[in-house]
């Protein structure tokens, strides 16, 4: 049982561990294996600015966040994508492979995954998708900003 399992399961959540043969790399790849809409695909990336950094989980429709409109929101200026070896040192796992639940970081949520029931996202192994509704995320999370 890998780490964010034992997390949900402690707080007793209710989701789906979906196994595949090989990672899914986008949200379109996601949508086609798992038949679903590419907007039920839930990304979680990390930004920074200065020290601090953010998990954010967006809507696999999504082509671009406006991170200036966002920085400016969290007032936090030069708001970023973290690099790659800086999401690992953060977070302990891979760009790609990200959980969406179970990081210790503030939570900025995307409100167009409340369109759906459930969305598919990282579990921190790429060979492995949780199926898991918004509401459970958020609640999971310490969400302090929301892309509309």
């Amino acid at each position: 049982m890998n780490r964010i399992t034992a997390f949900l399961e402690e707080r007793q959540a209710r989701f789906e561990l979906l196994t595949h043969e090989r990672p899914i790399r986008s949200a379109e790849e996601g949508a086609e294996y798992f038949g679903i809409e590419p907007g039920q695909t839930a990304p979680a990336l990390v930004l920074r600015s200065g020290e601090q950094y953010w998990l954010m989980i967006v809507s696999g429709e999504r082509r671009r966040v406006d991170l200036e409109d966002l920085s400016k929101r969290l007032g936090r200026p030069g708001l970023k994508m973290a690099k790659p070896q800086e999401v690992e040192t953060i977070t302990g796992f891979l760009v790609g492979a990200i959980p969406l639940v179970g990081i210790p970081l503030p939570c900025i949520m995307d409100r167009r995954l409340y369109r759906y029931p459930y969305i598919y996202g990282g579990t921190g192994v790429p060979t492995l998708t949780l199926k898991i509704s918004p509401a459970e995320v958020e609640k999971l999370n310490q969400v302090v900003a929301w892309i509309e």
